[in-house]
C-alpha cells in the first residue's frame, strides 16, 4: 500500500487538454463535407447534355505577329518585312486554319501598322485575330 502511495504523490495532476480526439473529429466532419458537396452543385432539372469535341485540351499553335515601334516585323521569331509577311502567315495559316494570329504592337507604333497587319493576315485566310495587351497594375 505504501507503493501505492509513493506512486501517487510522485505523478502530477493533467492541466492540459487532450486535443487529439478534437482533431480527429474535425477531420471527420472535413472528409463528411467534401464528400456530401458535389450533391449541393447539382441542378435542379436533370438533361442529358450532348457529346461534343472542345478545343480545351488542344495544344494550340498559335502565330504571332510582332511589330517593333522603329517599324520592325517578326513571325513567331523569324524577323521578316512587309512583302514577306504575307508568304510567311499563308505557309503557317494553310498548316491549320484554326489557330489564333496574335498581333503585338509597340504602343508607340502607328495603328496605321496594326491595321496593315491584320489586313494581311485576313487576305491569308486567318480566322481568328487578336491583338495583345498587357494587363494593367492595380495599385500605385
Amino acid at each position: 500500500m505504501n507503493d501505492a502511495l509513493e506512486y501517487m504523490s510522485d505523478t502530477k495532476a493533467i492541466t492540459g487538454i487532450n486535443i487529439a480526439p478534437l482533431v480527429d473529429v474535425c477531420l471527420v466532419l472535413v472528409i463528411i463535407f467534401m464528400v456530401t458537396a458535389p450533391f449541393f452543385s447539382q441542378p435542379i432539372l436533370d438533361v442529358k447534355l450532348p457529346e461534343a469535341h472542345t478545343a480545351e485540351g488542344e495544344k494550340r499553335e498559335n502565330i504571332t505577329i510582332t511589330i517593333t515601334s522603329d517599324k520592325r516585323l517578326s513571325v513567331n521569331d523569324v524577323e521578316t518585312n512587309w512583302k514577306g509577311l504575307p508568304v510567311i502567315l499563308e505557309n503557317k495559316i494553310k498548316i491549320n486554319r484554326d489557330k489564333f494570329v496574335i498581333i503585338r504592337v509597340d504602343k508607340k507604333a502607328s495603328h496605321g501598322e496594326m491595321l496593315r497587319a491584320m489586313d494581311i493576315a485576313k487576305m491569308c485566310g486567318a480566322r481568328k485575330l487578336t491583338i495583345a495587351t498587357q494587363q494593367k497594375k492595380t495599385g500605385k
